[in-house]
């Protein structure tokens, strides 16, 4: 056995998919990529150009004259990478709440997902690397040494992101979030293109009862010893 040299972490929002991602790929010191930051760029790009999030054309258009970049951190301000398109740093601005509310919207976007996905597998080439997102193990990088599903109960998930928005200073209620999580499960598992699921096989983990160390060491065990890939 050797240790994995590309991790996929899937799972539905909020259930700790990037705080796990983060801290597992700064104990082995990998890349940590969120490859939901693509989408989310494109997302900021379609609102302040006035491009409705549901037109498909216009959304790749978009991306075809200012794609989206995704490189190491740039600035000390605690963010993990810095998102630019056409050399802005966006790496906030694509956090806001009106980039959350549209972004499974775009992300649903069959031509949407193929126009990035040479930039996400490009990222995976590259190895030691922890990638992040909804279709991580299914679609993205599906030969990864280890692929983990990561789980949450709804509510679990909705108490997670009520702070995480409390803490940005964003005011909100814990009803808007729970409502906002059901529409984007909604989207995020109905879509046609790269459903939300598991891989087949992927190792499913609910995070509802587990420290986020618990979980680190558990995936970080997983990636050590890289199960089933010997025998």
């Amino acid at each position: 056995m050797g240790q994995a040299s590309v991790v996929a972490i899937d799972g539905p929002a909020g259930s700790g998919k990037s705080t796990l991602g983060r801290a597992l790929a700064a104990r082995l010191g990998y890349l940590y990529f969120d490859t939901g930051v693509l989408y989310r760029a494109v997302t900021w790009l379609a609102l302040q150009t006035g491009v409705d999030p549901a037109d498909e054309g216009a959304v790749v258009a978009l991306v075809e004259r200012a794609r989206p970049d995704v490189s190491r951190a740039t600035r000390k301000d605690g963010r993990l990478y810095t998102v630019t398109i056409d050399g802005r740093d966006v790496t906030w601005d694509i956090r806001e709440l009106a980039v959350d509310a549209s972004v499974s919207v775009v992300s649903a976007h069959a031509r949407l997902r193929q126009a990035l996905l040479g930039v996400q597998r490009a990222i995976a080439a590259r190895g030691r690397v922890v990638l992040v997102g909804r279709d991580i193990g299914t679609v993205v990088a599906p030969e990864a040494d280890v692929k983990i599903y990561l789980d949450a109960s709804p509510a679990v998930r909705a108490e997670r992101r009520y702070r995480e928005l409390l803490a940005r200073g964003v005011i909100t209620s814990l009803a808007e979030v729970q409502a906002e999580m059901r529409r984007r499960d909604e989207i995020d598992s109905g879509r046609a293109a790269a459903p939300l699921a598991p891989a087949p096989d992927a190792i499913v983990i609910s995070s509802d009862c587990l420290s986020v160390d618990q979980e680190v060491k558990a995936v970080a065990e997983l990636v050590t010893n890289r199960p089933g890939r010997d025998c």
